[in-house]
């Protein structure tokens, strides 16, 4: 019976008869204390290898580790066993056939062990009628590969069993992770149907809101009875508040009130305080435009997921235009030409991963170094941001899931007339789980803006490269402000860092400007006739008039000019300090309605193949020049306290929200230290605070602060007044600052001089060059900042600005500002919180488009209707 019961797959002569001669229990009791019961909480990753997009379906299978539940393909789990010692795999295997037509009877074959793959996501897009399955289980004992065939309760430890039958069955890894869909969580409020609303005349702008009670203009909540816009509390949605929409329910009993930055076609997140939870509400359309918010014209879900408008023909020349539809595209395979499945509404990213791993920098980064990222790679892989980057940018160039059709499956398809082969594509799942966690719309289905992904997805890799090689230094640039006062005339140089241009689409430069008015008469005509509307007339822009509206000086609001001492009228404009070697051009396609329907401007743009950038390099101070005072705004203190010390308080802790995280379980010291660390901002920033903090060996000792301070610096050193604390700042944010090749100590000096703001740390930066420091300095010593610093940067040509050669900057990567277009992001419909996005990247002097999983040839890239330009820069030869 034991014999019958072993398969080997590669029979090691050591020791071979003993173990045979031994029964299954014997086998098994030294791996026993490693072989667990997936608990609730613990994800098991059965259905995609942490390295590789392997799964059960794959030649080798999927061996899942019954310690750690994660999933490993044949070429990956000997590392994790290596690295772990953990022996005992379950092996997944899933037998794929295609039916066998005519059939006696047409019977499905037996399916042995049916529920072996629950929940398990095919990486194939076919038509499962189309097939039958065949799934096989077994364990498999690390080093010498002894496999156990399942099910075999009978021979098998209880724990074995249930640990089987457990992993089997498990749901699948990224449920837990996922929001399911409102319709199935959230019930419909009994307030919904008869919710009285006060007819107050209250109108509700499309944009500008703020809490009626503390003007903050974030989590804002429009009270649905009354209109009232107020702040919500922190864990409503995960953001920052003050409670006083709750506040508002108490006195006013009103019950329902709706997020107003979630509407969308589809819905908004409603809160109903009486119930005390999220809610539908069937109604929202009507109680919304009793408030001036016209939901009705806003375009519809279709059946595939995309959304189209009411009214269809306005768009459907740009879904056609960009998705190249009606031609036959040549579709392409191999390294560089595999296409990334959508999971739903995740073409977002999936068109920013595509164009970041056709950028070498990207490329040696993550592909270049896989090796070593995968030997150094965490016990939970799944968790980290360099592998998962790793995994996707090789199942990207690699070929590997791009192989073209053999011929004899081709000679089968013409023969049976039929055409089965589809690319399949690989899924980003796991990327996209670990990208977004915490985000409150990325981690969402739906659908979201590409270009606030890309900043987002930036922003990680900053954070994951501190001390490493850096691939975003590639899009980083250096923007010089240029304001100047109205009245005194005098200005004032400073510099940020960004990584996108932004450009403004100014209607009015249309070149088919009395085409437009023709058409927009006519449509006025046939609403007020009620006849059809004219067909649609799209706008023509040039591109140097979206670089013209870039570069015109623009208001300052409520600027204070320091020569006056006073308000006065200010205008800033921008010219680049420096040019990146990968220059991201957004053009700036969507506004909100007067009738608060988010629409985008239906508009084309001739951009270049080649641009030339030069005549905007950043000049610094210029002769006859007079710079405005290095002062800020007067801190008004009380007469008694001029010119003298100032004691410190015991600092402003709000103790209420101390409590809300003590109540958790936190040590109540580390609650007060993150209260006061994160300035008051509520419980939710504090817990952010605690989630980054909570492994530091002070994590839970008492807040510590100087008793006495030195007299307040000069305002040169402490922006907007701010006195710099005695503390040490969050190591997270120092490494940020330092990731982006500031020095360390100037990163400190940074975020102490402003209260540990990274966005003022920033500015301040910029503002101070770091002095060479002499015998007699200290760190705190007070220097005049030098505002021509940052002018010898426009003499450097193709250099990377490190902080040898220029301590206080960031490192950039300057040149000429010559480019070369190299990939576009197109987005389709009439939102970006609806539509679908589609990419064409120019590879090997052609074109290519990338719809999801499908990657073609392209014979007519749209580049008048792009959302996001790359370019690349033009050697200097």
């Amino acid at each position: 019976l034991f014999i019958g019961s072993f398969h080997f797959s590669t029979p090691s002569p050591g020791g071979l008869n003993a173990k045979m001669a031994a029964d299954l229990g014997e086998l098994l009791v030294p791996f026993m204390p490693t072989i667990r019961v997936p608990k609730t909480g613990d994800r098991v990753y059965k259905s995609e290898c942490a390295f590789s997009f392997d799964s059960p379906e794959s030649e080798g299978g999927l061996y899942v580790c019954m310690n750690t539940f994660l999933g490993f393909g044949r070429e990956h789990v000997e590392r994790h066993y290596r690295k772990t010692g953990q022996s005992v795999y379950m092996h997944l295997k899933r037998h794929v056939k295609e039916k066998t037509t005519g059939a006696a009877g047409g019977a499905i074959p037996r399916r042995r062990n049916g529920k072996v793959f629950l929940d398990l996501e095919l990486n194939r897009d076919f038509n499962g009628e189309d097939y039958e399955y065949e799934d096989e289980a077994k364990l498999v004992i690390f080093p010498d590969h002894f496999e156990i065939p399942l099910p075999n309760i009978e021979e098998l430890p209880a724990l074995v069993t249930i640990a089987c039958d457990a992993v089997l069955n498990a749901p699948s890894a990224y449920k837990k992770q996922e929001p399911e869909s409102w319709d199935e969580e959230i019930q419909v409020s009994r307030h919904a149907r008869s919710l009285r609303q006060l007819d107050n005349g209250v109108r509700i702008p499309p944009s500008g809101w703020k809490c009626q009670k503390c003007e903050m203009r974030e989590n804002l909540w429009l009270n649905l009875t009354d209109g009232s816009v107020l702040c919500g509390k922190w864990f409503f949605d995960g953001s920052g508040g003050n409670g006083h929409a709750l506040e508002h329910y108490r006195e006013t009993s009103y019950p329902l009130a709706v997020k107003l930055d979630t509407i969308t076609p589809d819905g908004a997140d409603v809160y109903s305080f009486e119930e005390e939870e999220a809610v539908l509400d069937p109604h929202m359309s009507e109680h919304l435009s009793h408030f001036g918010i016209d939901m009705l014209q806003m375009q519809r879900r279709t059946e595939n997921g995309h959304h189209t408008d009411n009214n269809p023909r306005p768009r459907v020349s740009e879904w056609e235009v960009i998705q190249e539809s009606g031609m036959k595209l040549k579709a392409v395979f191999g390294s560089g030409y595999t296409g990334i499945k959508n999971l739903g509404n995740s073409c977002y990213l999936s068109t920013v991963l595509q164009v970041l791993f056709s950028i070498p920098d990207f490329q040696r980064m993550y592909v270049g170094n896989l090796q070593r990222i995968f030997d150094y790679s965490p016990l939970d892989p799944t968790q980290d941001f360099a592998t998962q980057m790793a995994k996707l940018g090789h199942g990207l160039l690699s070929g590997q899931y791009s192989k073209p059709p053999m011929k004899s499956e081709l000679i089968e398809q013409v023969m049976k007339e039929e055409h089965k082969h589809q690319q399949r594509g690989i899924s980003p799942r796991m990327l996209k789980a670990l990208v977004s966690r915490g985000h409150p719309e990325f981690s969402s289905n739906r659908q979201q803006d590409a270009h606030e992904f890309f900043l987002h997805l930036i922003n990680l890799v900053e954070r994951n490269s501190a001390g490493s090689e850096n691939p975003s230094d590639s899009f980083r640039f250096l923007v010089e402000e240029r304001v100047q006062c109205c009245q005194s005339r005098r200005v004032r140089y400073a510099q940020r860092v960004d990584y996108c241009i932004q450009l403004p689409a100014p209607i009015e430069a249309a070149t088919n400007r009395e085409e437009l008015l023709a058409y927009e008469a006519k449509r006025k005509e046939a609403e007020e006739n009620t006849r059809a509307p004219p067909e649609p007339v799209r706008a023509r822009i040039p591109f140097t008039a979206c670089l013209q509206a870039f570069t015109e000086p623009e208001n300052v609001p409520d600027f204070w000019s320091s020569a006056l001492q006073a308000k006065s009228a200010g205008v800033k404009t921008s010219r680049f300090a420096s040019f990146p070697e990968y220059l991201v051009v957004q053009i700036k396609k969507f506004t909100f309605g007067v009738d608060w329907v988010p629409k985008k401007l239906d508009l084309a743009i001739d951009v270049p193949d080649f641009l030339d950038l030069s005549r905007l390099r950043a000049t610094g101070l210029q002769a006859g020049e007079e710079e405005l005072p290095d002062l800020m705004p007067p801190i008004v203190l009380p007469e008694d306290t001029r010119g003298m010390t100032i004691w410190l308080r015991a600092p402003e802790i709000d103790e209420g929200a101390v409590m809300q995280l003590a109540e958790m379980g936190f040590p109540l010291e580390a609650c007060r230290k993150a209260v006061y660390y994160t300035g008051n901002m509520g419980p939710e920033m504090a817990f952010n605070w605690i989630i980054a903090h909570m492994e530091e060996p002070d994590f839970a000792e008492p807040l510590t602060l100087p008793s006495m301070m030195d007299p307040l610096p000069s305002t040169s050193d402490s922006p907007m007044g701010a006195t710099p604390l005695d503390n040490q700042p969050p190591e997270e944010s120092i490494a940020i600052l330092t990731s982006m090749g500031f020095p360390r100590n100037h990163s400190i000096r940074a975020l102490k001089a402003t209260n540990n703001n990274l966005e003022r740390a920033l500015d301040w930066i910029f503002t101070h060059p770091e002095e060479e420091e002499s015998d007699g300095l200290s760190d705190m010593a007070d220097t005049e900042p030098n505002d021509n610093s940052f002018s010898n940067m426009n003499s450097h040509s193709d250099s990377t600005l490190s902080p040898d050669r220029e301590t206080s900057s960031p490192r950039v990567k300057d040149g000429p500002g010559r480019y070369e277009l190299f990939a576009i992001i197109s987005h389709m419909g009439a939102s970006t919180m609806s539509g679908h996005y589609v990419c064409h990247i120019k590879k090997e002097g052609r074109w290519v488009i990338y719809n999801d999983h499908k990657v073609c040839l392209s014979e007519r890239p749209p580049k008048d209707l792009g959302y996001i330009y790359f370019y690349r820069r033009l050697s200097s030869s």
